[in-house]
């Protein structure tokens, strides 16, 4: 089976690395930086096309010689390839986090005969398997909580913070409106709202936030309470929020010296060099879900935590993996068969069917990705 990852950074390497391993797919990794895709060439054997893949007519090119895509572009441009490879009638796995509504892919999908599996990451992605899984065991879901963040594990001053991520997919956890469901209503505030500090084994005190990590969710479980918070160091919300009260992270262009430029795109170009984790530099993710409900009139909690750690013998950031393993688990999935749902999936979708469940569970665990189950009854 032929496949192409569309993205080689430091989440999209590691996917194709991962799934370069398989003796029944051949991969083949696509990205506009010539130094990344020699890298993973020389070291892996991998095949690379240099390709700028904001272009969507290069995309459609580019698909139609395979049977499967993993989708690994950056957020601003992820709906729109996402749509330019169903519409090419490929088979898609995506981690783009990108903020349209993934359901408006659906008919499409539907039309083309095509399996998309969307936010399939750590959060969205595994968060969401794991929430939609007890949906499916209980009689009533009451609550869905989410945790998670991704963290460097050396602080240092000013940000206490650092990502595999482009600065502005991050910026964008600060800057669009977070949602949450409670009392069954959705309430939206400004991201970095409702801060609470949490201890978390192996790491200390985090600070939490609102952010629009739910997605999907609000959507498709029906329960009156659901909530994701982003997870950092304390200290970093009020160092985040100043920067964006003051117009930062604008995206409307302003005139500087003649030129036109965006805030977020001047603020992008100075963040990204202090907060790119760099090869070596250990990370860290932290995750807690907690989905309380009723089952045979009794009451119950599930908690699953997940404390994962930079790998030293492979080099692949935690984030790249509980991220990039969950996608190329995915797709392992799609690929023998155990998930055949046309159209475009959310992550819950999958948590539906238990043999799926375990599958994307056991090859996390393989990998050293971790998910501890606590299973209570509430009295």
């Amino acid at each position: 089976m032929r496949i192409i990852v569309l993205g080689c950074g430091l989440v999209g390497g590691p996917m194709a690395v991962d799934l370069s391993k398989e003796t029944y797919f051949n991969v083949t990794v696509a990205d506009i930086n010539r130094d990344t895709l020699d890298k993973i060439e020389k070291e892996h054997g991998i095949s690379t096309i240099q390709a700028d893949l904001s272009d969507p007519g290069r995309i459609s090119e580019l698909v139609k010689d395979y049977d499967m895509v993993l989708n690994a572009v950056p957020g601003f441009m992820g709906f729109r390839t996402l749509k330019t490879i169903i519409e090419a009638g490929r088979n898609v796995i995506d981690i783009a986090f990108f903020p349209e509504d993934l359901f408006e892919l659906d008919n499409l999908a539907k039309e083309k005969g095509v399996i998309a599996i969307s936010d399939i990451g750590v959060a969205p992605g595994m968060s969401n398997v794991l929430i939609g899984y007890v949906d499916h065991l209980l009689d009533k879901t009451e609550k869905a909580i989410t945790y998670v963040g991704g963290l460097p594990k050396v602080r240092e001053w000013p940000f206490e913070y650092k990502a595999v991520f482009s600065p502005a997919d991050v910026i964008e956890e600060y800057t669009r409106p977070a949602r949450y469901i409670e009392n069954g209503i959705e309430i939206i505030k400004p991201a970095l709202s409702d801060p609470e500090l949490l201890k978390f084994e192996g790491i200390g005190t985090l600070e939490a936030f609102n952010s629009d990590g739910l997605r999907s969710l609000a959507e498709t479980i029906d329960a009156p309470y659901m909530i994701e918070k982003t997870l950092r160091y304390p200290g970093h919300i009020e160092i985040m929020r100043i920067l964006r009260e003051t117009g930062f992270f604008g995206k409307e262009k302003i005139k500087v010296g003649g030129a036109q430029i965006s805030p977020l795109e001047f603020t992008s170009k100075l963040l990204f060099p202090k907060w790119k984790l760099e090869e070596g530099e250990e990370d860290i993710t932290v995750m807690k879900v907690i989905v309380e409900g009723q089952k045979d009139n009794k009451n119950f909690r599930y908690t699953y935590d997940l404390f994962d750690t930079y790998d030293p013998i492979t080099k692949v950031h935690s984030m790249a993996r509980t991220t990039g393993y969950t996608a190329t688990m995915a797709m392992r999935m799609v690929a023998k068969g155990l998930y055949t749902k046309k159209g475009v999936s959310a992550p819950e979708f999958i948590g539906k069917h238990k043999n799926c469940v375990n599958f994307l569970l056991e090859g996390l665990k393989e990998r050293g990705v971790i998910y501890k189950e606590l299973i209570e009854e509430i009295r």
